[in-house]
């Protein structure tokens, strides 16, 4: 082979090692920016508690051990079930869902299921529902319905009504939309089925969103009417604590799961609890989960 023939294939395989080189470099720097684009997730501790309207297992009305309950966990959120706002005597016609917000230091919003005119002109009306706390600033918040059957009315037939509220709120950077729900008592299944898909309808509004949804679904995880809900839905226990039953009801030797912190696709469970506690006939579950910040 002639010399010029020689530089110029050594010419050909350098510059082809060059390019070889320079390619396998830029997905290590791409890799690099894009870690530098995304900011590690936020941490998030969300937590579902049915207070029964401040009595405890032992049946006494006492709603600073309701909040001393809830600020023992040092949540950023806070779904409540059985909250009454000057709902009658049994709570002393508080407003218990201010008085909680107050106490733990934490932003609430509340959902009524039942709001009906007071017993006297210029009294506040007599509510009971759900609410959201947050510890973080709480950007919109909205009081959706579900399909329920009245305990208020005689004869009642399945009809849409409050009390499911979902509040946007930004924890870190991280926009998160947090549901608190309170679902059918009732042993037949049929209103809670018919709730649940009301609950899929309100999620795939927000499709894509970041999800916490928490509540008192009073049914097991293996209840078939749960099953949609919980195909939909990552169930925090369920996945930090396989095999494990993690009984919430009732507080004082619980026999059955039934209240729940599930997440959507995005969010992550790093971890969950159920405290102990008697300032509830329920104990409450806790979940560490994390969010994308920028979302």
């Amino acid at each position: 082979m002639r010399a010029g023939n020689r530089r110029r294939r050594s010419a050909v395989l350098f510059c082809s090692t060059a390019l070889l080189c320079a390619a396998a470099a830029l997905p290590a720097a791409a890799q690099d920016q894009a870690t530098e684009a995304a900011p590690p997730p936020v941490a998030v501790r969300a937590m579902t508690f049915n207070i029964r309207a401040g009595s405890g297992e032992d049946g006494v009305f006492d709603i600073a051990r309701t909040s001393a309950a809830i600020a023992a966990q040092h949540p950023d959120v806070v779904a409540l079930e059985e909250v009454d706002v000057h709902w009658g005597a049994r709570s002393d016609w508080q407003d218990e869902a201010t008085r909680i917000a107050r106490a733990t230091g934490m932003r609430v919003f509340f959902a009524p299921i039942y709001s009906l005119d007071p017993p006297q002109a210029g009294a506040p009306r007599e509510e009971f529902g759900v609410a959201l706390l947050s510890r973080h600033p709480i950007l919109s918040a909205v009081n959706h319905q579900l399909t329920r059957l009245s305990t208020q009315v005689a004869n009642p037939v399945p009809a849409p009504a409050p009390g499911f509220p979902e509040i946007v709120t930004e924890i870190g950077g991280a926009l998160v939309h947090v549901y608190g729900t309170h679902l059918d008592y009732r042993a037949d299944p049929s209103v809670r089925r018919l709730q649940v898909a009301d609950t899929l309808r309100i999620l795939d509004e927000d499709h894509g969103e970041q999800q916490v949804l928490m509540g008192d679904l009073n049914a097991t995880p293996n209840a078939p009417e749960l099953a949609p809900l919980l195909d939909r839905l990552t169930d925090a226990w369920a996945v930090t604590h396989p095999g494990d039953p993690g009984l919430t009801y009732p507080a004082g030797v619980p026999a059955e799961r039934i209240d729940y912190v599930l997440v959507s696709h995005g969010v992550g469970v790093r971890g969950a609890a159920v405290p102990v506690t008697e300032a509830s006939d329920h104990r409450p579950v806790v979940a560490d989960l994390t969010a994308a910040r920028g979302r």
